[in-house]
């Protein structure tokens, strides 16, 4: 299993995974740069201080399971899986490049370690919520992460499967909400409107909790909620910032689904040195 790191060494390496991030897709020349900066801290806490897995072992029975149900932002997942040493690093400026294991979405056909191949957006909770009562079903102690983007819980399906996990009481189900606000077309609010976003979980029957998705402290202590409630899954609700940690893409809808020009690859690399 990979070693627990100090907030220190965490702290270092969402910087690493941002210029991972800029880098990959700026020689892509395509990709989703501005919700794969956004989820850095959540994805990296969870890999590399929340979950029981083993890259030496990927199909481990008793591993926890991750869905990057927002797939789009896959290369936020590709940087992590690199650094735990499920992938190679080497290879991560292949990302969406004809014969790559980094695809554009994740794909179990090119990366066997992924739980699923996500990015039809919608489907992650439940596919998800599947796992996590399998897991009760075989009597197992392992916990289901599902993160999703907050456009996407827009779609119907997030809320059939909110509902289904609350009723039948699915307490080793987490699901984590990257809430920066910003999705394909512009602005969350302009939109669809999701507030009152909590008040939604909680009359769904689901446990909440909001915090600073770029607070490690917080996603730990968040993280380590669930396994004290009984009966109902956990809703991590975490207020991130699209683009964050390069100036020019915080809070700036372009940067959904645009990648980085040279020399903007150039400028973020500087800011996040």
């Amino acid at each position: 299993m990979t070693g627990k790191k100090s907030l220190e060494e965490l702290q270092a390496l969402t910087k690493t995974i941002r210029r991972r991030i800029v880098e990959m897709t700026g020689a892509a020349k395509s990709g989703h740069p501005g919700g794969s900066l956004s989820a850095v801290e959540i994805v990296a806490t969870l890999f590399f201080d929340v979950m029981n897995h083993d890259p030496q072992n990927p199909h481990w029975e008793d591993r926890d399971r991750f869905i990057l149900s927002k797939g789009h932002g896959c290369p936020v997942l590709y940087a992590v899986m690199a650094e735990c040493g499920y992938t190679p690093v080497e290879q991560l400026n292949t990302l969406r490049k004809l014969g790559s294991i980094y695809q554009g979405h994740p794909d179990r056909r090119f990366i066997p370690a992924l739980e699923a191949s996500t990015g039809s957006l919608g489907q992650g909770l439940s596919i998800g919520l599947g796992m996590a009562l399998a897991a009760r079903l075989d009597g197992k102690p392992w916990r289901t992460y599902v993160v999703l983007g907050d456009g996407e819980i827009q779609e119907g399906q997030i809320w059939e499967a909110a509902m289904f996990a609350s009723f039948h009481k699915v307490d080793n189900l987490v699901a984590i909400v990257d809430y920066n606000r910003i999705q394909l077309d512009g602005f969350v609010k302009d939109i669809m409107e999701l507030e009152p976003l909590a008040d939604k979980w909680r009359s769904f029957g689901w446990h909440v909790v909001e915090l600073d998705g770029h607070s490690i402290p917080a996603l730990r202590e968040a993280f380590a909620v669930p396994a004290a409630v009984k009966g109902k899954p956990t809703v991590v609700i975490a207020h991130t910032v699209k683009g964050k940690g390069v100036s020019f893409m915080e809070n700036n809808p372009k940067w959904h689904g645009v990648a980085p020009s040279p020399q903007e690859v150039e400028l973020a690399l500087k800011e996040l040195a």
